[in-house]
């Protein structure tokens, strides 16, 4: 029972019915003790009026005759009765006496004293000692005591019911404000570090546990702001130096052209990181983007016409109208740092599927992701070992950044297992992004730019594009002055 209501209500109602259940049967003891007694007493004060009178009668009576028995009750009174040493019994006033012999007097006595409280007295008369006996019935004790057992027998579990039901209502109402800060508590993220959890009015120990936990979302919130304006204003403070830095080394390019191009190298590579360093900024404080259509499969097309390294064939499997909301600049960063994470550690092949409703996957022939590490490869500067002698200049971010924006625009990124139609399989890593999309009527154009190496024979929009002179789109848009020359088609 992981529940606390739950086991605060087993607990109570266990505890509740332990101690109804004792105090019932003490109750029962206890009166059945007092009925007893009482009966008992109501006997023996029989028994010693029946003592007295026969003391009395014992002064006047003549020898021989045996004694009469006369009780405070009008007419003969079945529960007292006399027995002489000679087992002469003489009962009520009729003064017959009767003969028997004494087993038969010890049964019937025992038959008579059945179901009863009994006492005896013994009396000196004239005609010897004799034994008074008196009793009095225990049914009215015994219908009360049934009485008593049914009641708690019906009301016990009635009172269970009750308490249960008190406790769990009770508790329920008492931990409501735990409920409600783990679930703000719950849905706080890096985005929102503003929201603070309900502090109940109750001033108990709930309300202090709220309060502890506004104060340190507090500290965090400052803490993460200001690791965010570092970030940013280290990222911005990084981009004047570098560009004036490039400036002077390509006119210093003359003088030193093997230096130059080295250092140019590095620059690029400072210019990168401090631009990726900005963009992660602006993605977690949460900056609003500036939304429109577009479509993935242009996107795609258009990031593989970007130069990448020689020898790395792209395939191209795009389906049409695949449309979504968004930021392009941002989707187009996103879909161009999975091409470039594939093309970096690929071995000959690059797979780029874009497929409806809105999925983007990216897969290489290359070592692959290990299963214990796809998750990590998308935390921030993070490589896997197996990769580092072969990363290209990679900083470790573009992974980072790609789920990023993939979260700011309401989709996913993960890395799976490849999914490739027949004749492009690969056995490297596949990401895969899964965004929200939009319906697009029928009858949109679809545009398709090759050159190089040519298309794939039977796939009405699928291209292969190897290396940097080959080039492969799904729209007719040019991406700059390496674009190709577009063809229309209508799509089906």
């Amino acid at each position: 029972m992981r529940s606390v209501r739950l086991r605060a209500t087993v607990v109570a109602t266990v505890t509740v019915a332990l101690a109804l259940g004792t105090a019932g049967l003490v109750l029962v003891l206890v009166l059945r003790g007092s009925l007893v007694s009482g009966a008992s007493q109501e006997a023996a004060r029989r028994a010693d009026e029946a003592a007295a009178v026969l003391i009395q009668g014992a002064e006047g009576q003549q020898p021989g005759r045996p004694a009469l028995v006369v009780t405070n009750m009008v007419g003969p009174d079945p529960d007292v009765k006399v027995i002489s040493a000679a087992s002469i019994e003489v009962a009520g006033q009729t003064g017959s006496p009767s003969i028997g012999s004494g087993a038969g007097a010890v049964a019937a006595g025992q038959a008579w004293g059945s179901g009863y409280a009994t006492a005896q007295r013994q009396v000196a008369t004239a005609a010897g000692p004799v034994t008074v006996s008196a009793r009095v019935s225990l049914d009215p004790a015994h219908a009360a005591l049934a009485m008593l057992r049914e009641l708690l027998l019906a009301g016990l579990p009635v009172l269970l019911l009750l308490v249960a039901g008190l406790t769990w209502l009770l508790t329920g109402r008492a931990l409501a404000p735990v409920s409600a800060i783990r679930a703000t508590f719950a849905d706080i993220t890096a985005t929102d570090l503003h929201r603070r959890v309900p502090v109940p009015h109750s001033g108990d120990e709930i309300a202090r546990l709220a309060r502890t936990m506004n104060v340190t979302l507090d500290r965090l919130q400052q803490a993460v702001e200001r690791h965010k304006r570092f970030v940013a204003d280290a990222a911005h403070e990084l981009r004047s130096p570098l560009a004036i830095l490039r400036t002077r080394l390509e006119l210093g390019q003359r003088e030193a052209p093997c230096l130059v191009e080295e250092s140019l190298t590095d620059v690029d590579r400072l210019q990168n990181l401090a631009a990726d360093l900005l963009l992660l900024a602006r993605l977690d404080a949460g900056e609003p983007l500036r939304v429109d259509e577009v479509d993935l499969g242009e996107v795609a097309a258009e990031e593989a016409l970007r130069p990448r390294r020689e020898g790395v064939q792209v395939t191209l499997d795009i389906a049409p109208d695949v449309v979504v909301t968004g930021s392009a600049s941002h989707l187009r960063r996103m879909v161009g740092n999975l091409v470039d994470n594939a093309v970096r550690h690929a071995a000959s092949t690059v797979v780029v599927r874009v497929a409806a409703p809105a999925t983007v996957q990216v897969s290489d022939d290359g070592p692959g992701i290990p299963a214990e590490h796809r998750e990590s490869v998308f935390d921030r500067f993070t490589r896997l070992d197996e990769t580092r002698a072969r990363d290209g200049g990679g900083s470790g971010l573009g992974l980072a950044i790609a789920r990023d924006i993939a979260h700011a625009h309401g989709g996913t990124l993960i890395a799976t297992v490849p999914d490739h139609p027949t004749g492009h399989a690969v056995r490297g890593a596949c990401l895969r992004a899964v965004l929200p999309t939009i319906a697009r009527g029928p009858g949109a154009w679809t545009t398709v730019a090759t050159a190089g190496v040519g298309t794939v024979p039977a796939e009405s929009d699928r291209l292969v594009v190897a290396g940097v002179s080959t080039i492969s789109s799904s729209h007719s848009r040019s991406s700059g002055p390496n674009a190709a020359t577009g063809n229309v088609r209508r799509s089906p």
